[in-house]
């Protein structure tokens, strides 16, 4: 899909960060963008600020880990525009791991981040898909991973990795098998970065749902410096990539139809092949 001018979007996570930054630029080519977000006030500026810009956009308060919520979000954009042609899961959260062992992690912090990372994506997939596929238009489902899980695991953030790592497979077989029942619906996977992106990410406790919650974690929330310790622990470089870096290589990806969408690192590279080799070799991995 070449021509963007009255396509349809739909950004999770779109009030801020990366999912912002989505917003602007796919709304820049003329597109009609519905900004999904958990967050109301921080979802009022960002359509407010769109349409400052001129661009077309509704705003939708969306629970991504809540299947009902993102069915009607499906429902808010078809009734207002008609199609969906793009669709953009990016919502995402970042818990507070780094300073915490795996096997103290409570029940809801893995329920939090799965059904937010992993489950918001499939109930993205399972709203808005069959409704793309009945339409039979050209179109564009973008899932957001990360270097961390797809790539390779950071040994400090293991739901975050683990979550991430479970979309990229989920993407993948999104791919083979739309691939095989409509080619004119493309998948991508965008991995933000090649450094780590400066988001709100950090604070992403701040709309932690009441049902993920435990009474200890008031106010526990992930800092800068969690996820510096957690870089550094795996021996990659801590610098920051900005959100509008990462739209404007995902826009140029989509428009090449490349399913992996990565800035490339030779560190990166070659972390990637280590672990390529331990596992064709029957190595155990290297402990950083």
């Amino acid at each position: 899909m070449q021509a963007y001018l009255g396509k349809t979007a739909v950004i999770t996570g779109g009030a801020s960060g990366v999912g912002f930054a989505l917003c602007q630029r796919f709304g820049r080519e003329g597109m009609n963008i519905v900004v999904a977000d958990i967050e109301q006030r921080a979802l009022d500026r960002a359509v407010a600020t769109l349409e400052e810009d001129g661009i077309n956009a509704i705003g939708v308060v969306t629970d991504v880990s809540d299947a009902e919520s993102v069915q009607a979000l499906a429902d808010s954009a078809y009734e207002a525009f008609g199609h969906v042609d793009m669709l953009f899961n990016n919502a995402g959260v970042g818990v507070k791991e780094a300073d915490r062992k795996i096997w103290n992690l409570t029940a809801n912090d893995w329920s939090w981040g799965y059904s937010v990372n992993v489950m918001g994506v499939a109930n993205g997939i399972r709203a808005f898909v069959p409704r793309m596929l009945a339409d039979d238009r050209e179109g564009h489902i973008i899932n957001t991973t990360s270097f961390n899980g797809a790539c390779i695991s950071f040994p400090t953030t293991p739901i975050y990795a683990s979550s991430k790592a479970a979309v990229t497979s989920m993407t993948e077989v999104l791919y083979s098998q739309l691939s095989k029942e409509s080619p004119k619906l493309k998948v991508h996977l965008l991995f933000p970065g090649p450094h780590m992106v400066n988001t709100q990410i950090l604070a992403s406790q701040r709309n932690r749902q009441s049902k993920f919650k435990d009474e200890t974690e008031v106010g526990d929330y992930l800092t800068m410096e969690d996820l510096k310790k957690s870089a550094l622990g795996a021996n990659v470089e801590f610098k920051l990539t900005e959100p509008d870096e990462v739209a404007e290589a995902c826009f140029e990806g989509v428009s090449s139809n490349q399913f992996w969408i990565r800035p490339y690192l030779d560190d990166h590279q070659a972390m990637i092949q280590a672990r390529t080799n331990s596992v064709i070799r029957n190595e155990n991995p290297v402990v950083s």
